[in-house]
């Protein structure tokens, strides 16, 4: 039987499609009708399949039945696809589907975090408790739209307005540092694929203010990019410890566990120690930073190998050993 890899146009799709290519497989992109000339001039989908509105994604399970298409999920699909009809489709999906019930709510996240015994940021469950720099967040993976900084109760008040639901989480001052991990199920191994650091407005922007303007501006955290960034080598044995405890945790809150690419999201301190406020239970953006492959990745594999290469070679490798079933969520 022959397979096709699938994915929503956006996000990190033009990753996802060239690396399914690179591997042989066909591939298939569900596009925006505006965003489909994209694909269509980078040439990485076989095929475009055009909707006018992510609501209907659901609606085309039995044409991705009938292509024999594997879904590989990312932020997009998450954020703008309902998860119960994620959830529910028959479609061949990459990964644990189980594991967005623990991603896509933060309380849930934290249980998860705190299970792998990782260093997490103080959350206060009312904004009377706070006492610190502290930052407040919202539901969903829309890259930090909307998220904003506050140092106390009554700063708290002013800001958030009508909004009903939010998460406000101690400010950790230090560097933001992005992890790319791959969990393969074939090899049984844990693999470092890189790191990054994002580009956000406007908050990266306002240092470009002399201090005297800077005082009356509203502070945003929306992504606009990323950067690729090199860890210092004796960082790699903790980087990997925790990677490892995020796995076993899984394991034991939703068998069998997370498994493909995923990121910690973290600070690292002067005395260089991990903070980690979030994970993503997928493909990130910043993985397309190394659209080709990261120094970690071409060490471990010789030869190029970006995220998105690597699901289709775990992919490939599944089909070839009669193994498909032990990786479709």
């Amino acid at each position: 039987m022959e397979y096709s890899i699938a994915t929503l146009g956006s996000h990190s799709a033009l990753q996802i499609l060239k690396g399914a290519k690179d591997e042989g497989f066909r591939t298939i992109a569900i596009c925006k009708s505006d965003h489909a000339f994209v694909y269509r001039h980078f040439g990485v989908a076989d095929e475009i399949i055009e909707i006018q509105s992510y609501s209907e994604f659901p609606t085309l399970e039995d044409a991705l039945l009938k292509r024999n298409a594997i879904l590989i999920p990312h932020a997009s699909l998450i954020a703008y696809v309902d998860l119960k009809a994620i959830e529910g489709m028959k479609v061949p999906y990459y990964g644990n589907r189980k594991i967005l019930f623990w991603e896509s709510d933060r309380e849930r996240q934290r249980i998860w975090l705190e299970k792998a015994g990782l260093n997490l940021p103080k959350v206060f469950n009312d904004p009377s408790e706070i006492d610190r720099p502290a930052i407040v967040k919202f539901p969903g993976a829309k890259g930090g739209q909307g998220y904003f900084l506050v140092k106390s109760e009554r700063e708290f008040r002013r800001k958030i307005g009508k909004i009903k639901e939010y998460v406000i989480q101690e400010y950790i001052v230090g560097i933001p540092v992005y992890i790319h991990y791959f969990y393969s199920v074939i090899r049984n191994e844990l693999e470092l694929m890189g790191f990054d650091r994002r580009y956000e407005s406007n908050v990266d922007g306002i240092g470009r203010i002399p201090p005297n303007l800077q005082r009356d501006l509203k502070v945003t955290y929306t992504i606009v990019g990323n950067f690729p960034l090199m860890l210092r080598e004796s960082l790699l044995p903790e980087v990997f410890k925790m990677g490892e405890s995020v796995i076993k945790a899984s394991k034991e809150i939703c068998s069998p566990g997370i498994y493909g690419p995923f990121c910690l999201e973290t600070v690292v301190t002067p005395d260089l120690k991990f903070y980690v406020f979030e994970i993503s239970a997928r493909i990130v953006a910043g993985t397309n930073v190394f659209m080709e492959t990261s120094p970690y990745a071409l060490i471990k594999h010789g030869k190029p190998m970006s995220t998105g290469r690597r699901i289709a070679l775990e992919i490939r490798e599944a089909i070839e050993q009669d193994r498909l079933k032990e990786i479709l969520g």
